[in-house]
């Protein structure tokens, strides 16, 4: 039931997101489409609302338990940074808003950016801790709650494992490539492609003069050295 509903709740957050976007830009009714926004929050309550009582109703902490926890950790730490980028790609696309900003590439900007992105995954990380965290508490048996504690694990080893992938870039920032210098050289011209080169010439040079010898020069002959008289 708990996997079937965590399902149901991630296909039901890209439906909602998908109406109040078109609500809000193709059919021009922007409350209309804030207001289906702002449900999303609740198919989380769901999602928790349900789990408690799975558990209240005597059923056996689980793996499904601690993914349901997990799943709603993450879209607390990561779905209003969704839901925004896709809100100004639709802008964009259906609204006439200028495009939305890349995010930086390079330098400690992007280091910046990634450190910004990791605490929605501390964020996630500590959400997960505090919902597993009272469902221990609530089952009260250590005996009981062991898959629902490796979920802890699970998170925060995430955590750190994205905070060093981030701490990567502040570390090791990243620069832009430099263009290599046979970009920078002159492209030959067409002409000169087949001309031979003679020896000593530099590059490019065919030796070849531009300008035709007139008649008169064709059939005047090679100049002879004088005899002595």
């Amino acid at each position: 039931m708990i996997v079937t509903l965590i399902v149901v709740c991630e296909v039901g957050f890209w439906v909602l997101l998908a109406a109040g976007l078109a609500a809000r830009y193709l059919l021009r009714m922007p409350r209309t489409g804030a207001a289906l926004l702002l449900c999303e929050p609740l198919l989380e309550v769901v999602l928790l609302v349900a789990t408690a009582v799975d558990l209240d109703n005597g059923a056996e902490p689980s793996w499904k338990h601690g993914l349901a926890a997990l799943y709603i950790g993450y879209t607390v730490g990561h779905g209003h940074r969704t839901v925004k980028w896709l809100d100004g790609h639709a802008a964009h696309r259906f609204g006439g808003a200028p495009p939305p900003a890349k995010p930086p590439r390079y330098g400690m900007a992007r280091a910046k950016h990634e450190g910004r992105v990791w605490l929605g995954t501390l964020i996630a990380a500590g959400v997960t801790t505090v919902l597993l965290q009272i469902a221990i508490w609530y089952v009260g048996e250590a005996s009981r709650t062991v898959s629902l504690e490796s979920w802890m694990t699970v998170a925060w080893r995430a955590a750190v494992i994205h905070g060093l992938i981030a701490l990567s870039y502040a570390l090791w920032p990243k620069s832009p490539r430099r263009r290599s210098r046979s970009a920078n050289r002159p492209v030959p011209d067409a002409t000169d492609v087949h001309r031979p080169r003679r020896p000593g010439l530099p590059a490019g040079a065919s030796g070849v003069s531009g300008r035709r010898p007139g008649p008169r020069e064709r059939r005047r002959p090679p100049c002879s050295p004088s005899s002595p008289g």
